[in-house]
């Protein structure tokens, strides 16, 4: 990572984009201006900036939003980039309104009582071993999988290791970004960029067109993976002539260079580029439009699709268009362990996934899924979730505790595992303690059913509504199709009365009507499963998951769930087309 200065009037290590909409305002903010030589006055470079950043955000932030820019380098003196950095994420978030910033290089800003005052953690071309000390990595940690932000540009993807010689020492923090390692070419170097996901909206900027680009472009191998990111820009390896020399293995066998990608880590919104070693990145204002809907996203006001590129079909590209989400509940293999069940999903091309608390984790770990796992443990899960390329949504826990500690410490559980949604049967009488903690850690709780007699209160969606009434939206249904079915219940007729209180839903067809009609693949039963979801849809619902329970023939399964996957997927593109006629 060479350390080039950078003078405005000489000729820059930056080859603008031959689009003609990028030339006019960008090439001025990337400091090509011919008049007064050096600029070296702070107010000259701010004003450079300023003429560059955009005038409005993308979205309207839900709520003020704070941005921790973080830019301590250790063992090495730092990117010259890293004040205009600094700078243009300030103004920018002054100017739009998006977002503030606080700047620091002091790790016990990460503290969580720090912590918990932001939204998202920028770091800022952070190089070396930035902080060693346990509690503070688990902080990070916990705070991005409950659903925190985090950005990194260019040199972060050695941040957390012992520089010089990148020595690792926190690989779970380089799996979270989605790379490690910081192989290059010249700091000038000369690419033809092309739009991985050119409809992406963080993507919006480039109007749908790659680009040339110069600067110092990162060459990643063993951590990142397309099972992991979501790609948005890399090297157009057909268009771009290799040159200068190489500093460290740039050669990759399968051509793929990604330079800025998306991803999910738990509930966290998770962004890198590469693109950011020289100053004039962050005066150019294409990148920063790129950096801003960036920045949006990691804040959590921007949506954007962040399913791994590996596991992208048109059946899923539709069903992220729908706000769709299918996903196996663990219930499905709840005859093997976690870790099975995850194995099982990814290899059904499923990138959700649902919890369960009575099942045992894996061989290694003898306990079931539930609190009282040990950090080491609930690690291992993480990272078993990750190399899968599998989200889990929801959580199956029977009976939240309606006691204060009780219930902090299941909600503190599904906190660290980075749950959405709770399925769960509580007393009525701990609803008022569970709706507290629900809007403290944003987490649903979703009513679950069983059948009249395992759930007097709760079988017929009456009952749900009626301890429903007056609550947080955060407390709603979860509803389990084929307990309806077999009490009598109609699932359309259902959903309709539960309306905006279906937080999610665990689907099934049965074979027949009545308590001991068992599972068939969807839409070859009697549950006229494809009226369900198009009922679902008219509501204008997204539950956070379509929960594909299969209860039977347990250990042989896979075929009929991959029939019931088959079949959602061609709802969904029959649907998602529709909405585009």
């Amino acid at each position: 990572m060479s350390h080039n200065q950078e003078f405005v009037g000489e000729k820059m290590p930056m080859r603008p984009i031959t689009r003609r909409d990028f030339v006019g305002k960008s090439a001025a903010a990337a400091g090509l201006l011919a008049v007064g030589g050096p600029l070296t006055a702070q107010s000259a470079q701010q004003d450079s900036i300023a003429a560059a950043i955009p005038d409005k955000a993308f979205v309207k932030p839900r709520k003020p939003r704070r941005l921790l820019i973080f830019d301590l380098n250790v063992g090495y003196g730092g990117h010259a980039s890293i004040p205009t950095a600094n700078t243009a994420f300030t103004l920018m978030g002054k100017r739009t309104g998006a977002f503030e910033t606080v700047i620091s290089k002091d790790p016990t800003v990460f503290e969580r009582s720090s912590l918990s005052k932001f939204d998202a953690v920028f770091f800022n071309n952070t190089v070396g071993n930035l902080f060693t000390d346990e509690t503070l990595r688990q902080n990070l940690i916990e705070f991005v999988y409950a659903g925190g932000g985090l950005m990194g540009v260019h040199g972060t993807t050695v941040a957390f290791t012992r520089w010089p010689g990148a020595h690792e020492d926190w690989l779970e923090f380089g799996l979270m970004l989605g790379a490690r390692g910081a192989n290059h070419r010249d700091s000038d170097e000369h690419v033809f960029i092309k739009l991985d996901d050119p409809t992406h909206p963080v993507n919006t900027c480039f109007g749908g067109e790659g680009f040339e680009y110069r600067d110092e472009f990162f060459r990643y191998h063993e951590v990142y993976s397309r099972n992991r990111v979501r790609v948005l820009l890399s090297i157009d390896t057909k268009n771009t002539k290799w040159e200068g020399q190489p500093r460290g293995n740039c050669t990759r066998a399968d051509d793929d260079y990604a330079l800025a990608w998306v991803r999910r880590y738990g509930r966290g919104r998770v962004f890198h580029s590469t693109i950011a070693h020289n100053p004039y990145v962050f005066r150019d204002a294409k990148m920063l439009e790129f950096y801003l809907a960036a920045a949006q996203f990691a804040l959590g006001d921007l949506p954007a699709p962040t399913i791994p590129s590996a596991k992208l079909t048109p059946a899923i590209r539709a069903q992220e268009k729908l706000g769709w989400r299918l996903g196996i509940e663990a219930y499905t293999f709840c005859k093997y362990t976690l870790f099975e069940a995850i194995d099982k999903t990814a290899q059904l091309g499923l990138p959700f996934m649902g919890g369960l608390s009575f099942q045992k984790v894996s061989k290694d770990i003898d306990k079931n899924f539930e609190p009282g796992l040990t950090d080491s443990e609930l690690k291992q899960i993480r990272l078993k979730l990750d190399s899968a390329g599998v989200c889990m949504l929801t959580y199956y826990f029977h009976e939240i505790p309606g006691d204060e500690a009780g219930c902090r410490r299941v909600f503190e559980f599904a906190r660290k595992i980075g749950i959405e949604t709770f399925m769960s049967e509580p007393k009525p009488e701990s609803l008022d303690m569970i709706e507290k903690f629900c809007d403290e850690y944003d987490i649903n709780v979703a009513i679950h059913n069983h059948g009249p007699e395992q759930s007097p209160v709760y079988w017929r969606p009456e009952g749900v509504l009626k301890v429903c009434q007056g609550r947080s939206p955060r407390i709603g249904a979860c509803g389990d199709v084929g307990y309806w079915m077999r009490a009598g219940l109609d699932p359309i007729e259902a959903v309709k009365k539960l309306g905006k209180r279906l937080i999610t839903i665990q689907m099934h067809d049965l074979h027949a009507k009545g308590p001991d009609a068992h599972d068939v693949p969807w839409g070859t039963g009697v549950g006229r499963t494809e009226a369900l979801i198009a009922q679902i849809h008219r509501l204008g619902v997204t539950p956070t998951m379509f929960g594909l329970e299969y209860s039977y023939d347990w250990y042989d399964s896979m075929p009929e769930i991959a029939d019931c996957i088959e079949f959602f997927n061609k709802v969904s593109l029959e649907t998602a087309k529709q909405g585009e006629a």
